[in-house]
């Protein structure tokens, strides 16, 4: 009962990593107050100017802005929405050259869980006893980056973050939202554990009983 237990987990380890890692994880906003958009500007209008011409051309665009009733704006207004799945990460590392850190992130999110969970649903099938002691040996190796998948997670909110914010200092004001493809990958990484766990205590009651 308990193998079949175990499978169940794994399979739905497995299924929840496909999503978890195509469909969006964060969604990342920015919004700037409206008074400071027209402010930059108009700084952006006179920052190549002479400070006798940029003091002229700042009084007649701050008419201008008065006629129009820039002067009076408010609220915020969004500049860019952003929302990117763990995919999504790795090929825009790629396309900006950060090969390393793309092919770091696959690995853990994706290439590495995988295997991990493959062998783990082999391990539970009827195969030869000398295959399940190298499926053992690799599932405790695979399992010292058990950890990594969490890591990945973070790299991503940072990495975002930090496209999100580059360059434009404190005028603009980011928010961030999980979205579906987190979750999924928060299920994954659950159900694997539990997996783990139960295979654990599967092989080690078998290893009892063959003792006694």
């Amino acid at each position: 009962m308990k193998v079949y237990l175990s499978i169940s987990l794994v399979l739905i380890s497995l299924i929840l990593l496909i999503p978890g890692v195509t469909e969006p994880m964060l969604t990342m906003t920015g919004t700037i107050e409206k008074s400071q958009l027209v402010n930059t500007g108009k700084d952006m209008l006179t920052q190549d100017l002479t400070e006798d011409s940029r003091a002229n051309t700042r009084g007649i665009l701050d008419v201008a802005a008065s006629l129009f009733g820039l002067d009076t704006l408010q609220g915020e207004v969004e500049v860019f929405r952003n929302s990117r799945s763990i995919i999504d990460i790795i090929t825009a590392l790629y396309q900006s050259h950060n090969f390393v850190v793309a092919i770091l992130v696959g690995l853990f999110s994706i290439v590495i869980p995988t295997i991990k969970l493959i062998t783990m649903l082999i391990l539970l099938l009827p195969v030869a006893p000398s295959i399940k002691q190298r499926l053992r040996t690799m599932i405790s190796v695979i399992g010292k980056w058990s950890m990594a998948d969490v890591f990945v997670v973070a790299i991503i909110v940072a990495y975002m973050a930090g496209n999100a914010s580059a360059g434009m200092g404190d005028t603009l004001k980011t928010q961030s939202q999980f979205e579906i493809g987190f979750y999924y990958f928060l299920g994954y990484c659950i159900f694997s554990i539990a997996s783990q766990m139960m295979i654990d205590m599967t092989q080690t009651q078998k290893s009892q009983i063959i003792t006694n």
